[in-house]
């Protein structure tokens, strides 16, 4: 009989002849003519390429860390010495990837290769040669591979497969017919082939010979007795078949590693097993090995991912499995801590004695720090009384009637398991006849210039105190700019006076306001210590919107061209801190719609990336905003999205992506986008609306114009973006801010300007309660400015502001936000486009 009569009995195990070439070609024995399927042979191919040896590992000493050692040995510290010095490897992992050295030997695979060479001290490197497999054997390696197909297709005929075999997957099959094979062969039982046992069964299966070229079952003990012991084990005949034997423990399934954010980490994949496949790591379901990714590796013998200056975007769950075998993966969950980063409010202050004080310190960190308040050096908890409490969970130092005795530093100390940040905030009482410089600096220049809202109407800019709830100043449009004497707004040729149109503005560094004024394709400088406009920047006709850059200081300017939107470019002005000399710079971008920079809070301080996108490209294009030029293009074609917003938060890297409407009636989708491999995630389950995130990037608002409904989510310590509520509103949202919550500490609340009603939104995230604020009028009429923006914008007051301010149609609304409630109404401003708020300068 042939061996091809065989083949057809391999219809038993329900593959063809192809799949049973494939068990035997994947690296069998000394062959490295290696047989995979496409998607296999693609994935290793790559795999070999990125891969690399000789990186220390997570424990080596530090003053290792610049020494280099070559190939096959290892920086170790010279006990006499204390010196790093390289070393041979002792020992290489176990696996079976046969490679010919130059000086004619065969090594179990390249790091037994390296070893030798550096124990020999010569240069030995692989050869593409088949002399030291053969060594003078009749048997080739295409006939040794042959043979050993035909010996499963013969033990395929032997041993039938049981009822219920079909259903075990291919590599199980083929390990039961290597064993019954093995059993077979042994036929004294002792755990040990022989060559006489390997000789009898060539006698048994003569008609072979013909076929073979020259090869014979006791060339198993020629290429694979590994030992040298003249009889194979099964351990080595599992290791000529190819069997793969891969485990991984119950308690390995889940590992927590936890770092602290800036430090370098090292995840070990805990899957075990003889002959084990190259490592592949995933995140969020995507491949990360071929990436090529300048924060995260895949190095060493032990395929650990090593990632580098770890931030808290790589918080999240990153999973192991072996090349081929994706069922039996380990999951890694990555958490990052953050020592605590506080500020405190005020700096100093100074009351008359009577009046009530407050001291605020707002702390952010992960795990979520613990606040203590020292006086001089002493812990206040431990003086907590009527006249002085804690609120917010320490958050807040409260002094009901202050005495000439409260006069001291007050320190807030923020600690978590990785740090501890601290702060002082001073206290000064004096009587209004022993005015000190303290004094007379908090009150008559602090609150002359800082902490206000300035407001860009219909008739110039009013700059509003939200205490005295008045107007500190009013710029009117005709008044100079400062630098070229033109008047802020000059009226039309045929018009004596003309209202203010303003599109978009942004605060710069608490310096400075740059504003937009799109009908004379200018911007403005409004210096906030004068309160007075500096100069005018011409840009490209029409600016519409504008955004600051804090980490490079620039302001991007985005110009419609034209009232349609044909002509779009993108400018961005540099050095806007300094206030007067800076450049204004044409970036290489055409077609702009839009564009998103990431803001920064009190954890991520720096961001390196920008992202624009236009009307008519399913894609996001990704910027370095150092250098302004294009880095990468994100696509959405998949998803048939053309981004109209987007938002981002540091917890886990995500960015929101909110996909432009078709029509009116149907529904947009909001996307998921994995910031470290810029990889689309698919829809964020089924949220639609812009989506707005918190200061500190764990909550994430979706709400839209158009829409009932309120999707609030939450980013947990490890990740994870969780559903808290889906609330429903009577008309849609307008605008909308988050507000630090003064009675429960690390939280957030949110208000909300509807879009059909004069009502306030009130959601306090925490809980999911929400109530409105009413009596504020009717919205403001008319259609909506044609350079975009919310009909009613809502502003807050910063990190520790109380108040927030939203427009009626003829005048402001002030809002107490301790309080809940409507603070005032200041009437005489119409037609408010844009609203900043000034921090103390």
């Amino acid at each position: 009989m042939k061996p091809g009569g065989f083949w057809p009995h391999l219809a038993l195990l329900g593959v063809s002849l192809p799949a049973v070439l494939g068990w035997m070609d994947q690296g069998t024995g000394r062959n490295q003519n290696v047989v995979l399927g496409k998607s296999q042979a693609e994935e290793s191919g790559s795999f070999a390429v990125t891969r690399r040896e000789g990186l220390p590992s997570p424990g080596i000493p530090v003053s290792c860390g610049k020494k280099l050692c070559s190939r096959g040995s290892r920086c170790v510290l010279n006990r006499e010495t204390g010196r790093p010095v390289c070393r041979c490897l002792e020992v290489c992992r176990p696996r079976y990837m046969p490679v010919c050295g130059s000086d004619g030997r065969l090594y179990e695979n390249h790091c037994e290769l390296r070893r030798a060479a550096c124990l020999l001290g010569k240069r030995v490197v692989s050869v593409h040669s088949k002399d030291c497999f053969l060594k003078g054997d009749m048997c080739t390696m295409a006939g040794y591979a042959r043979l050993k197909n035909v010996l499963l297709a013969l033990q395929s005929r032997r041993q039938p497969l049981q009822e219920g075999d079909n259903r075990q997957d291919l590599a199980s099959q083929k390990r039961l017919l290597v064993e019954c094979l093995f059993k077979d062969l042994d036929t004294d039982g002792n755990g040990h082939l022989s060559s006489s046992e390997l000789a009898q069964h060539v006698l048994k299966e003569q008609d072979l010979d013909g076929d073979l070229r020259g090869c014979s079952p006791g060339d198993l003990l020629q290429f694979d007795d590994y030992n040298s012991d003249g009889s194979l084990t099964l351990r080595e005949f599992y290791t000529a078949f190819q069997v793969i034997q891969l485990s991984l423990a119950p308690e390995d399934k889940v590992s927590v590693t936890t770092v602290t954010v800036g430090l370098s980490t090292v995840l070990t994949c805990a899957i075990r097993g003889d002959l084990r496949p190259p490592i592949i790591w995933k995140r969020n379901g995507l491949t990360l090995n071929f990436l090529g990714l300048e924060d995260i590796n895949d190095f060493g013998e032990d395929d650990s991912l090593y990632i580098t200056k770890v931030t808290t975007i790589h918080t999240g769950n990153y999973t192991c499995h072996a090349l081929g075998h994706e069922q039996l993966f380990q999951t890694h969950v990555l958490q990052v801590n953050v020592p605590p980063v506080i500020r405190v409010y005020p700096e100093t202050q100074a009351q008359e004695p009577g009046v009530a004080a407050s001291l605020r310190c707002h702390a952010e960190g992960i795990p979520m720090p613990r606040i203590i308040w020292l006086k001089n050096g002493m812990d206040v908890s431990a003086q907590t009384s009527k006249q002085l409490s804690l609120l917010a969970n320490g958050s807040e130092l409260h002094i009901g009637s202050v005495r000439y005795e409260d006069t001291g530093a007050y320190t807030c100390i923020a600690k978590n398991e990785v740090g501890v940040d601290e702060d002082i905030s001073s206290l000064f009482i004096e009587d209004s006849a022993r005015k000190t410089l303290a004094n007379i600096l908090w009150r008559e220049e602090g609150l002359s210039v800082g902490n206000m809202f300035y407001v860009f109407a219909d008739d110039g800019i009013a700059v509003i105190h939200p205490v005295d709830c008045e107007v500190q100043r009013h710029l009117r449009p005709t008044e100079r700019i400062f630098m070229s004497y033109e008047e802020i707004c000059p009226p039309g040729e045929e018009e004596a006076t003309q209202p203010c149109q303003w599109a978009s503005a942004v605060n710069v560094r608490n310096r400075y306001i740059y504003v937009a004024q799109p009908a004379l394709s200018r911007v403005l400088v409004v210096d906030v210590q004068a309160q007075k406009v500096l100069q005018s920047i011409g840009v490209d006709p029409l600016p519409a919107k504008l955004s600051y850059d804090k980490s490079h200081d620039q302001v991007w300017v985005l110009s419609w061209g034209n009232i349609h939107k044909t002509q779009p470019s993108l400018q961005v002005i540099t050095e806007a801190s300094a206030g007067q000399g800076q450049h204004l710079i044409r970036t290489p971008f055409s077609g702009v719609d839009d564009f998103f920079i990431p803001p920064t809070n009190l954890i991520i301080n720096h961001i390196r990336f920008g992202f624009i996108f236009n009307k008519s490209d399913p894609a996001i294009h990704k910027v370095d905003l150092e250098t302004l030029m294009p880095l990468k293009t994100i696509s959405l074609k998949k998803h048939g999205c053309m981004p109209q917003a987007m938002a981002h938060t540091h917890l886990g890297g995500y960015f929101f992506v909110q996909c432009r409407q078709d029509s009116a009636t149907s529904t947009a989708p909001q996307l998921l986008i994995d910031s470290v491999t810029d990889s689309v995630l698919g829809p964020n389950t089924d949220v639609t609306g812009t989506p707005h995130v918190s200061p500190d990037g764990r909550f994430i608002i979706s709400a839209s114009d158009n829409s009932p409904r309120l999707h609030v989510q939450e980013v947990t310590v490890r990740g994870e973006i969780q559903t808290l509520y889906d609330l429903t509103v009577n008309s849609g949202i307008s605008d909308l801010t988050f507000q630090y919550s003064f009675t429960e500490g690390n939280q957030y609340n949110t208000y909300a300007t509807l879009e059909k009603e004069p009502d306030l939104l009130f959601l306090q995230l925490s809980t999911g309660k929400m109530g409105k604020l009413e009596n504020l009028k009717d919205t403001p009429t008319g259609p909506t400015r044609p350079w975009g923006g919310p009909r009613r914008v809502l502003r807050d007051s910063g990190l520790f502001g109380q108040y927030l301010l939203t427009p009626n149609q003829e005048s402001l609304f002030l809002i107490n936000g301790r309080q809940n409630a409507l603070r005032c109404e200041v009437s005489g401003i119409k037609g408010t486009a844009t609203v900043v708020w000034v921090g103390e300068v």
